[in-house]
């Protein structure tokens, strides 16, 4: 057979080839935006391209805006406006945001990855009305500055250069367009270091807490909210770099791994004119605590704070006075285990009560609090989770969230009354089955939505939430479209996999296009398995599908199944099962699974059983071919943590607790523990620049399977990341990689 990475003559529409994938990139799914919401829902703002004509090179970028009432559209700034002068071609706009009432655009460009993502670059301002155009942060390096966000009332900027933060006033100055500004700039504390970090975060809370982005105007734009962290005696990793240079070069950043020191955090307040700080006095240990959200009550007189205990089983939400610094804790939320972690938190307009989602009753619901915490309100009672807050409309009654009571796959769109009354409505039409994401206008008057199934690319489409009434289509990927109803494929089947009398687990399975009940199959099973994500979801996952899709075609049967306590829908008990049995668990659901499995579908060939996956699915590929080497034949084990205890603290402690109290079911629960059962075939993949998981995990391993004597094949990607994408060609060869490996061991098998 030859390799489905290479193309064999005239190229077959219906045939998937790893080239198509990853090298010409045809499947390549459109989004929406960067896109704007003005502030009175009156319309938005979209940066687009001009659609090119004639087969002509792509137009450069321009903001249009889109009125809503009227239905019309027009181009708020041109290319032209974007270009400084002297430039021969405009700003490369990778973000912007919208002064509404100071007719200003703030524009993200330069970008630099700061781990994951693109959030140091430069930023500039345009005053639209008389068309200035200045770059700010004074004399500032390039791609320095951070976050930058207008003041309420645009006149201001402010920005993090350096790990401390300024204030830069839009009204001073007087200078030409593409003049670089010198207006006034106020830096607002001076202490930030290599140690001491202002308004943005260290490795950790970035990764784990989700924050970067930490510093918030007040709502009178006297005051910045920000917080602080101190990574001075975090313990130090060091990532190698043997490629770029004659010597080796060392990247160095502190990493707080399992049981070891933590960054010390607090939050304060500070005037944007400068000053001394009023920090919070919020009891606890800063670095046995973390301090995950915040954001401004309904005045500039307070803010709202959630701290959360080192082993993340109490949450507590504090409101800050800004005067003093004093606090006063309002709810405190606590569990057996972890308690989730969201962005649920919605303050009303007259502060007098706010939205909280718990799963205290067993299941995910939402509430509405009291500002003094004595009353808590059930808002959407039943049996059934709560996935997240979508928005509030308070004027009209209702807060906006998404569940899926009946099919834990999907995910739609449902409204609760804020009168505590109980009512509910969902407002997804049933005849669109799949995963809705919806991004809500400041008044909820409309909303982005997006759209996709398992085997369909998004729909994104401008709605009418509270009917679900479709504007217009902003994207519908009908090039994309095409091409996918082109492939030789079939649909692909969700099914149940019963377990035990009270647990089924969710499941998916793509068959080849050719599928014939009669014959034998070999099977590769695609898992995660652990608490932070899911597999079986009815959602358009891009590349991956397609590359499943592409080894269906050649003859493979591609499954997932989700294991209990994956965060599925399913209740508070469903979701906390897997508390300190992370490893253990999943990996009993899963063997239990791939037995009723091979009962239930003859078809499948049990001597070719193959899994594979990625990070914590890396991780569990390893778990399934050591601790049941007669159930898996083959696997591929991609950026895996051989041992627990070469993980972060802030994700391995949720859900495993203290080292000091719970060392035997790290151990446990870790592949390496089990590494000489492997009988099967295994091959492991890691980027040596790994930053998140390191290939210190992968060469520990490496030293166990030689200690007994185990043969396994292995490939180290230099310098990569976690993503494994950096680098000309490096997914095409990756994936070129693992699909040789799997037709030569259950294939040809």
């Amino acid at each position: 057979m030859p390799s489905p990475s290479q193309n064999t003559g005239e190229q077959d529409s219906a045939i998937l080839t790893l080239d198509r994938i990853f090298t010409a990139k045809e499947f390549e799914a459109k989004g929406f935006g960067p896109a704007r919401w003005l502030d009175d829902d009156s319309g938005y703002l979209v940066l687009e391209s001009a659609e090119p004509e004639n087969g002509e090179e792509p137009q450069p970028q321009q903001i249009v805006h889109y009125d809503l009432k009227s239905g019309e559209s027009k181009i708020l700034v041109s290319a032209e406006q974007l270009t400084p002068d002297g430039a021969d071609k405009p700003l490369k706009v990778a973000d912007f945001r919208w002064s509404q009432e100071a007719q200003r655009l703030l524009i993200f460009t330069n970008t630099k990855r700061v781990w994951r993502v693109n959030t140091r670059g430069d930023y500039w301002v345009l005053d639209v009305p008389g068309g200035r155009l200045r770059q700010l942060g004074g004399e500032a390096a390039p791609s320095t500055l951070m976050f930058a966000k207008f003041s309420p009332d645009g006149r201001s900027a402010a920005y993090v250069r350096e790990n401390n933060i300024y204030v830069e006033n839009l009204d001073s100055g007087e200078g030409f367009r593409g003049e670089r500004f010198r207006g006034e700039i106020c830096q607002l504390m001076a202490d930030g270091s290599d140690t001491i970090i202002n308004g943005t975060t260290d490795w950790v809370y970035e990764e784990e807490l989700h924050l970067r982005d930490c510093f918030l105007w007040s709502p009178d734009g006297r005051y910045i909210a920000y917080w602080q962290f101190d990574i001075s005696g975090v313990d130090t990793f060091h990532l190698i770099n043997n490629t770029d240079s004659l010597y080796p070069e060392l990247k160095s950043f502190p990493y707080p791994k399992v049981g070891r020191t933590n960054p010390a955090c607090r939050v304060g307040v500070v005037s944007a004119a400068g000053g001394e700080t009023t920090w919070f006095a919020i009891e606890g240990d800063p670095r046995n605590h973390y301090i995950h959200r915040m954001v401004w009550g309904q005045d500039s007189s307070q803010v709202v704070i959630q701290q959360i205990n080192r082993f993340q089983n109490c949450n507590k939400v504090i409101f800050g006075k800004v005067s003093d610094g004093l606090v006063e804790v309002v709810l405190t939320e606590e569990d057996d285990a972890w308690v989730d972690l969201h962005n649920s938190l919605k303050l009303l307009e007259d502060g007098r009560a706010f939205t909280w989602l718990s799963d205290r009753d067993g299941w995910s619901h939402l509430y509405l609090v009291s500002r003094d915490g004595q009353q808590v309100q059930l808002l959407t009672p039943g049996d059934y989770d709560v996935v997240d807050v979508v928005g509030l409309d308070e004027a009209g009654g209702w807060v906006y969230f998404r569940a899926s009571p009946e099919d834990t796959t999907q995910r739609y769109l449902y409204r609760a009354a804020l009168d505590g009354s109980g009512r509910t409505e969902r407002l997804t039409p049933a005849d669109l089955p799949g995963t809705h994401a919806y991004h809500l206008s400041p008044k909820a008057a409309w909303a982005f939505h997006t759209h996709t199934t398992f085997d369909s690319p998004p729909v994104l489409s401008l709605v009418s939430p509270a009917t679900h009434e479709r504007v217009k289509v902003l994207e519908e990927n009908r090039p994309l479209q095409e091409k996918l109803a082109a492939l030789c494929r079939l649909p692909v089947e969700f099914f149940k996999v019963p377990i035990a009398d009270d647990i089924a687990l969710d499941g998916w399975c793509m068959k080849p296009p050719d599928f014939d009940p009669g014959k034998k199959f070999p099977v590769l099973f695609y898992i995660y398995g652990e608490p932070s994500g899911l597999t079986v979801l009815d959602n358009w996952i891009g590349n991956r599908y397609l590359w499943h899709q592409m080894l269906a075609q050649n003859g493979f049967i591609v499954m997932s199944v989700d294991s209990s306590g994956t965060p599925s829908p399913r209740g508070r008990c469903w979701r906390k099962s897997m508390y300190k049995q992370v490893g253990t668990k999943s990996a009993a659901d899963q063997a239990a699974a791939l037995r009723v499995i091979l009962g239930e579908r003859p078809y499948i060939d049990p001597e070719r059983v193959g899994i594979w996956g990625w990070s914590g699915g890396g991780t569990m590929t390893l778990n399934m071919l050591f601790r049941f080497p007669d159930l898996y034949k083959t696997g591929i084990a991609v950026a895996p943590v051989s041992d627990q205890r070469l993980y972060d603290t802030i994700y391995q402690e949720r859900y495993m607790g203290p080292l000091e109290e719970n060392e035997e079911a790290y151990i446990e629960g870790s592949p390496i523990t089990h590494a000489e059962k492997l009988a099967g075939n295994l091959l492991l993949i890691h980027g040596t620049g790994d930053d998140n998981v390191h290939y210190q995990a992968t060469e520990r391993l490496i030293n166990e399977l030689i200690k007994h004597n185990k043969p396994f094949s292995m490939m180290a990607y230099p310098n990569r990341t976690h993503a494994i994408k950096e680098g000309k060609n490096t997914s095409l060869h990756l994936h070129d990689l693992m699909t040789r490996y799997l037709v030569e061991h259950l294939l040809q098998n």
